[in-house]
């Protein structure tokens, strides 16, 4: 955690809101955000238990922690039944769908330059 007015976290600000490129990657930024983005648009909804199966090594700490940015960043939805045991399952918002195409692209990128990179 940052102080809101240290000179890191206004450099941050000011940048991400002068470059829409460094506000995305802000957002998407962190180790498992994109695996956990991808499970979701691969489903409609998953419940955390199923998150936490999906994506191999994650901590529960960590799950907890990159799905409450997400959920603050309004790219996930967290949906919580009154039942007994509780239930929750989260899923893609409207904002998080929309960037189905853009990290499709992504990774058709970084497969071709992985690629290469190992052959040479």
């Amino acid at each position: 955690m940052r102080k809101e007015n240290s000179t890191n976290t206004l450099n941050k600000e000011n940048l991400e809101s002068n470059c829409g490129m460094a506000y995305a990657i802000g957002i998407l930024s962190g180790r498992w955000k994109l695996s956990i983005i991808g499970y979701l648009m691969a489903n409609e909804k998953l419940r955390y238990g199923e998150l936490k199966r999906k994506i191999e090594g994650i901590s529960e700490r960590m799950l907890i922690s990159q799905l409450k940015e997400l959920q603050s960043d309004h790219l996930v939805e967290r949906i919580a039944y009154p039942e007994v045991p509780p239930r929750v399952e989260y899923k893609l918002t409207e904002k998080g769908r929309s960037l189905d195409n853009i990290l499709n692209e992504l990774s058709k990128w970084g497969k071709r330059h992985y690629i290469e990179n190992i052959s040479k």
